[in-house]
């Protein structure tokens, strides 16, 4: 009776042969049950298998892929079963349309993989970063980008709309009335081209996607306009194959998470807020929780410097990361002198020890000119989320500037040498809030985080930036009241003038009950032979105050994220079972006659 009805309204289209499987399989989805955990459709050693055994062309379609898993024996015996019944237009249900769907992922891998991968580098091409200058939804880059998406989008048989250069929609229909929101972002945050460079010597170009062993290095290939492919081409495939769908699905391409945050809150003024919300914009397998998003800014009033009897030098510029959310590879400080040899060999010995000190973890190196000495931390960049992945060089340069002060008081006192001591006392080289004593830890969501990353010195201010990554376990007005306090202790101590502005934002922690959530578990972690763990994240994504909000990759938690490093990068093995994750994931859900 379905499939008659379906075939009237339908008309002609419905002689299409899939679409007559489709419509068959959508009569199964009525009498689907959820698959018990235990039930794994195909593992990921037999998924490796069937993709190094099939072979699939710009023509062949999905039923092809089918024949070839029989007839190469890829498939057991009953897989062998389900497949021809689905093959054979017979009604499925439960573990068998698991399968079923876990083979689209697969086929969707094998045939636009590549396709994929040239995509991901049309994208990356654009440097989508905030233009200081601009408005973000009047920069000509986004323009670009948004003429890019709507052409794949179009390309593919699939709705766009660009909702005023914020965000832009591209829709799957379904024949319910719910909605889920698959949400990524086109922004990236700014690099530093002279710190794109391998340990070998190799010079990368940011926005140029560069394939080097397995990984795709570039701008955006982790963070995230993988995201933004990968669903465009799920969304593609199960477009071509006319897979029925109880529900419909937007995927939502934020132009604004890396700065303002403003695009989403601003599409949802005038469009409905989706049912269900996932980000592919975190970690496998499904995020629940995400850590409080914090700023301290401390600004210090530009000043001349002050004589004095010891100090012939003065810190005349400094830099960090180039966004709040970015701890940079590197800090670089200028420091005029009049006898720049001399005090360039008087910092690197000072540096020696306080190496030394600190970790080992990093480097010192004053190199005299002309003007006097350029001063250079090295570390290692990361996101500031997470911030125990790397070593901070914008906390290490203010801390030794602080140090070099106190032991030799080579500096004449102003507002940079005024952050320095800011720093040191407040925030350390330490990670974990413990000087200022802001430290807790909740036992899911972990420790409390800070990262000393932002600096902007123009001619009237120098501005310091902290980013918090704030878990449950304290209220956010008793946490800022005791973040002020303690620095306006130290202020008044000092005698520095200063002022602080601290905004925190409340964590998130979802109930993981719920058919819907422990489907996305079952798809990433039997797709990733990972154990079936709820996650939690110190990194804040667009769900975070969406209903029923939750991660779903596309990082793994055992692995470095590269998203806001320099030479940052994706490995290609990632990249394609990404696709074959995001596809089974749509298929799966969307079939689900219920997802609560």
């Amino acid at each position: 009776m379905v499939y008659f009805a379906l075939c009237k309204l339908q008309k002609n289209i419905c002689m299409n042969y899939k679409l007559k499987i489709s419509l068959l399989l959508f009569i199964g989805l009525t009498f689907q049950v959820v698959s018990n955990a235990a039930e794994s459709p195909l593992g990921s050693r037999l998924s490796k298998q069937i993709l190094a055994n099939t072979q699939v062309t710009a023509s062949s379609n999905f039923d092809e892929f089918l024949t070839q898993l029989i007839t190469r024996n890829l498939v057991d015996e009953e897989q062998t079963r389900i497949v021809r019944q689905f093959q054979n237009n017979e009604t499925l249900q439960g573990h068998d349309l698991h399968l079923m769907q876990r083979l689209l992922g697969l086929y969707t891998r094998a045939k636009y993989g590549q396709q994929a991968m040239d995509t991901l580098a049309e994208l990356v091409a654009i440097p989508t970063f905030r233009n200081e200058e601009v408005a973000q939804y009047d920069n000509p880059e986004f323009h670009k980008m948004a003429d890019k998406v709507r052409h794949i989008a179009e390309d593919f048989n699939l709705a766009f709309r660009n909702i005023d250069d914020r965000v832009y929609e591209i829709s799957l229909d379904g024949s319910g009335n719910e909605v889920v929101g698959i949400h990524a972002h086109a922004d990236v945050v700014p690099v530093t081209p002279s710190l794109w460079v391998l340990d070998d010597g190799t010079k990368l170009d940011p926005f140029k996607l560069t394939l080097i062993g397995d990984r795709m290095y570039g701008r955006g290939t982790e963070d995230d306009k993988n995201g933004i492919v990968v669903t465009l081409y799920a969304m593609k495939v199960i477009k071509e194959e006319n897979l029925p769908l109880l529900r419909n699905f937007k995927l939502l391409v934020d132009t604004t998470e890396e700065s303002t945050g403003q695009a989403i809150p601003y599409y949802f003024k005038s469009n409905p807020t989706p049912n269900y919300n996932l980000a592919l914009d975190g970690g496998y397998p499904v995020v629940i929780a995400e850590k409080g998003f914090g700023i301290v800014l401390a600004n210090f009033a530009v000043r001349p410097a002050k004589q004095n009897d010891v100090a012939n030098a003065e810190v005349v510029n400094i830099t960090g990361g180039l966004a709040i959310n970015q701890i940079p590879a590197a800090s670089v400080a200028t420091i005029t002198s009049s006898s720049p040899i001399q005090l360039a060999s008087r910092l690197n010995a000072l540096g020696k020890v306080f190496v030394a000190e600190k970790g080992s973890d990093f480097s010192i190196l004053a190199t005299a000119n002309s003007q006097g000495v350029e001063l250079t931390v090295k570390g290692e960049s990361a996101h500031s989320s997470e911030p125990q992945s790397g070593v901070n060089p914008v906390s290490r340069m203010f801390v030794f500037l602080d140090y070099v002060q106190s032991q030799q008081a080579l500096f004449k006192p102003n507002h940079i040498t005024d952050a320095a001591n800011y720093v040191a006392a407040n925030w350390g080289v330490n990670y974990l809030g413990q000087p200022l004593g802001i430290d807790y830890n909740h036992d899911f969501m972990g420790p409390l985080t800070n990262a000393v990353t932002l600096v902007k010195l123009d001619d009237d201010h120098l501005t310091v930036g902290v980013n918090l990554r704030i878990p449950v376990g304290r209220a956010s007005d008793g946490l800022r009241k005791d973040i002020l306090n303690k620095l306006s202790a130290w202020k008044a101590k000092d005698n520095i003038a200063s002022d602080f502005t601290v905004t925190l934002r409340d964590p998130m922690y979802r109930n993981p009950e719920g058919k819907w959530v422990n489907a996305l578990l079952d798809v990433a972690t039997e797709n990733l032979d990972m154990p079936r763990q709820f996650g939690a994240s110190a990194g804040g994504t667009s769900v975070h105050n969406l209903p029923n909000g939750v991660q779903f990759g596309l990082a793994m938690p055992d692995q470095k994220y590269t998203g806001h490093n320099a030479n940052e990068f994706k490995r290609v093995d990632q990249f394609l079972v990404d696709l074959q994750i995001v596809t089974e994931m749509i298929a799966r859900i969307g079939q689900m006659p219920s997802l609560e």
